[in-house]
């Protein structure tokens, strides 16, 4: 045995985890971490950010990443590792607490009743239940002192975003690295993971022998899926099958979202979600 696996042997799960980050998986994982957070300006001095873990892959990533961000980088931050629990069922929950114990995260729980509150409606479920858990999010952080929260939506969460709208919702658009809320006053929201590959988180999970939940939404236990789900997972195959005969198509996509070439669309909504015509600056 070497040295080095000796003493990687030697290490609890959660330092095996953090040191992976920094070895194995720092051009994977930490080198594009620290990217997005640089490019997009997400954490200044001062701030006090809830990190909030669903309980999958990307979310306990991201808040070991923040944890060794904090340890390591000279910007001054304070975190508070947040799980909200919707009501999920109770071998979810255990599962969710025992990987925060294994990765030595001092997390905040508290309960809600939202997947109860969604499970009663028959139209859009998906839509409220995503709502009512950022309004939630957004709420315990702001109690807690916080001004903003951190989700762990990755690249590929973006570049799939993109081919959904275009194909389903008639639009272009996707999520962007941060954003101010409309309804939490001085609160914001950022995405830390905004430049990070899904195939390299469940990389390093595999590496450590970490096993999270997939998804704990009730409309999603068992064989069935609901609509939003299903159309993701339609459209993470069509890239994957695109990509087969051309590598680069992912990051074409995520490239194509930072330079939108506006004078060559005909119509775009600005800001304030007004809808402009190019035959406002057309000249013949």
């Amino acid at each position: 045995m070497s040295n080095r696996s000796r003493i990687r042997n030697e290490m609890t799960p959660a330092a095996k985890a953090a040191h992976s980050i920094h070895t194995t998986y720092r051009k994977k994982l930490w080198a594009p971490f620290q990217t997005a957070i640089g490019r997009y300006e997400l954490i200044s001095p001062g701030d006090k950010i809830a990190v909030c873990i669903s309980g999958g892959k990307d979310s306990m990533l991201m808040a070991e990443m923040m944890r060794e961000y904090q340890k390591y980088m000279k910007i001054p931050f304070e975190i508070v590792y947040l799980i909200m629990d919707p009501g999920y069922n109770e071998a979810n929950r255990r599962k969710i607490e025992d990987n925060a114990a294994k990765l030595e995260l001092p997390v905040t729980i508290f309960e809600t009743n939202i997947f109860a509150v969604a499970d009663r409606q028959t139209v859009s479920p998906c839509y409220l239940c995503a709502r009512m858990r950022r309004g939630h999010l957004y709420n315990k952080a702001k109690e807690l002192g916080c001004n903003k929260i951190a989700l762990g939506h990755h690249f590929n969460d973006v570049i799939e975003t993109v081919v959904m709208a275009m194909f389903y919702s008639s639009k272009i658009e996707t999520i962007i690295p941060k954003a101010k809320s409309e309804n939490f006053e001085g609160m914001e929201l950022i995405r830390p993971m905004y430049c990070v590959h899904e195939d390299d988180i469940i990389a390093w999970a595999k590496y450590n022998d970490l096993e999270f939940i997939r998804c704990a939404c009730r409309f999603t236990e068992g064989a069935n899926t609901c609509d939003s789900s299903s159309k993701r997972l339609e459209t993470k195959n069509l890239i994957r099958e695109l990509k087969k005969t051309n590598p680069e198509i992912e990051q074409n996509i995520f490239n194509a979202v930072h330079s939108v070439q506006l004078k060559t669309f005909p119509g775009y909504k600005d800001y304030d979600n007004v809808f402009h015509s190019f035959l406002e600056n057309y000249k013949g």
